[in-house]
């Protein structure tokens, strides 16, 4: 209880309404804002991840372009003209067949020096090439390589070279060279999100072409801070100091010295713009709940103010009639009361009623009780004789007097005032056969049929039927007709057989009175008695209207 009254202390309905919608709020904007920082997580995880995807789709574009510089190589190292030396008809018919894509043949001996470059016409004078590095790098791999980035000496422009070294003299090697501007064509950013960009990085870390809001020219150096965590063959790079709010995507183009880079910025707007939207809607949420509640705790404080002034009047003995609420569940407590302040006084009126019905039915208890002493006093012949009759007696008085209160005097069905009073002789059940229709008595056909059933179940334990095992009774009942009488009319028989044979007494005693006497007057009938030798027989013949209650 301490604990409870630590948590729930005295307070008003308007404190605990205030209690529960913050409660129920902060809850909610506490679960809100883990799912916002949950859809954050998402979100980055679906960006680095997409991040990825865009630089390697990159590299595919780009590793097909370098192929088919590579796969032009070949095609024309197994020229004729090439192969017979005629240099000059080489150069016009590669000349005629690369002029549409911006590709230009270089062909060099094993010192770099230019044999011919379909940039110039054959024959004019033509010095070294000018990236050596890369030359002297492919012919001692065998490999077809791709060059750094570099300024071209012939052309003036930045351009790149992709040597294919070859076994043959004087041509050592023939070479692909292309303008970074040219292959800047396929590298776009389009698909990616505004302020993103996207560049092709040789071995050294310069930009060979690059595109977007960068703005990174051909040969400028990639920044130096990146380049050596570029290591994997693709990934995400991502460092506050580095690149704030911004996220970065890697790739290695299979097969070649490049890779491709894709770097902007992270949405942060959208996510910051929500939690502005979450705080705010949040605080206003917890406001409007609040007020809520204490609108709410007001209407229902007047009204359970309303359903206490009823239950004051109540208590003082008024009949009140409901308030009307704006609380439905508050007007069916409001109409309870109101039936229960009417059931009440009907109540009160029922206790007097019973109170009088109580004294008028112990008086006749009473003399019933005198009446029946007065006559067992007269025939018995001890006081233990006297005091055993009187017991019997009154034990199945107050077999019906206990059958009558569980039903609040309301009357009781015959067939359960039968087996209430037979049930005093366990040891003889089985030996009574009992038919009949069941309906329910009035109180005091309760008392007076029970009266006499006792006395007809004692006499015959005694004396009777079920004073052996093979004795047996059948009492039962059922209407007759009798013409001369209107009132409905019942035949009650208790029959008795097998017993001792039976003579009648010399003298009558207080049962022959209940059950002969007293039973036709109680119930305005008549009653046979026939002490028969095979055993006796009673039949009781009364008026229907007083047993039956109504």
């Amino acid at each position: 209880m301490k604990i409870v009254a630590l948590f729930f202390p005295k307070a008003s309905i308007g404190t605990y309404l205030v209690a529960m919608a913050v409660a129920i709020a902060l809850p909610i904007f506490a679960f809100v804002a883990l799912l916002l920082l949950q859809l954050e997580d998402n979100q980055r995880s679906t960006l680095k991840r997409e991040t990825a995807q865009d630089a390697l789709a990159l590299s595919r574009i780009i590793d097909r372009q370098l192929q088919d510089m590579a796969t032009t190589l070949r095609l024309l190292s197994s020229s004729p003209e090439l192969e017979n030396g005629d240099l000059a008809s080489f150069h016009e018919r590669t000349e005629t067949a690369l002029r549409n894509n911006a590709f230009y043949v270089l062909a060099v001996d094993r010192n770099g020096q230019q044999l011919l470059n379909t940039r110039r016409p054959f024959g004019t004078p033509l010095g070294k090439t000018a990236n050596i590095a890369a030359l002297d790098a492919a012919m001692r791999s065998g490999q077809i390589e791709a060059s750094d980035v570099f300024r071209g000496r012939t052309s003036g422009e930045w351009v790149y070279n992709v040597t294919l070294p070859r076994e043959g003299d004087p041509v050592a090697a023939l070479i692909i060279t292309q303008d970074a501007r040219d292959l800047g064509r396929l590298v776009t950013t389009q698909g990616l999100a505004p302020g993103w960009s996207a560049a092709v990085l040789d071995q050294s870390g310069h930009v060979v072409v690059a595109a977007g809001p960068a703005a990174l020219k051909p040969g400028t150096p990639f920044d130096p801070r990146i380049l050596p965590a570029l290591g994997f063959s693709r990934g995400v790079f991502e460092d506050k100091s580095i690149l704030p709010h911004m996220l970065l995507g890697y790739a290695q183009i299979p097969g070649w010295s490049w890779k491709t880079v894709i770097w902007g910025p992270v949405a942060q707007a959208s996510i910051l713009s929500t939690w502005r939207f979450l705080i705010i809607g949040g605080v206003a949420l917890v406001l409007v709940a609040v007020l809520a509640a204490y609108a709410v705790a007001r209407q229902v404080r007047t009204t359970i103010r309303e359903i206490a002034d009823m239950a004051n009047r109540m208590g003082q003995g008024h009949i009140v009639s409901p308030v009307e609420t704006s609380v439905i569940e508050a007007n069916q407590v409001a109409i309870a009361l109101s039936n229960a302040s009417f059931d009440r006084s009907q109540t009160e009126d029922r206790l007097r009623f019973v109170m009088h019905e109580l004294v008028h039915r112990t008086k006749n208890l009473l003399t019933l009780a005198q009446a029946m002493m007065r006559q067992l006093a007269k025939q018995a012949d001890s006081v233990e004789t006297f005091q055993a009759a009187v017991a019997d007696r009154l034990e199945g008085l107050v077999r019906s007097i206990e059958l009558l209160t569980s039903e609040q005097w309301g009357g009781v069905s015959l067939r359960r005032v039968v087996d209430i009073h037979l049930q005093a002789f366990p040891q003889s059940r089985e030996q009574i056969e009992i038919t009949g229709d069941d309906f329910v008595l009035k109180p005091d056909a309760v008392q007076n049929l029970g009266l006499a059933l006792h006395e007809l179940a004692t006499n015959s334990v005694k004396y009777g039927a079920l004073s052996v095992p093979q004795g047996r009774v059948r009492f039962n009942w059922h209407d007759v007709r009798d013409e001369d009488k209107a009132d409905a009319l019942l035949r009650f028989t208790w029959e008795e057989r097998g017993g001792p044979p039976v003579t009648e007494p010399s003298r009558s005693g207080f049962g022959t009175t209940v059950i002969k006497a007293h039973a036709a007057s109680a119930f305005r009938g008549a009653v046979q008695v026939d002490f028969r030798p095979e055993g006796l027989l009673w039949v009781l013949i009364a008026q229907r209207a007083a047993l039956e209650r109504e």
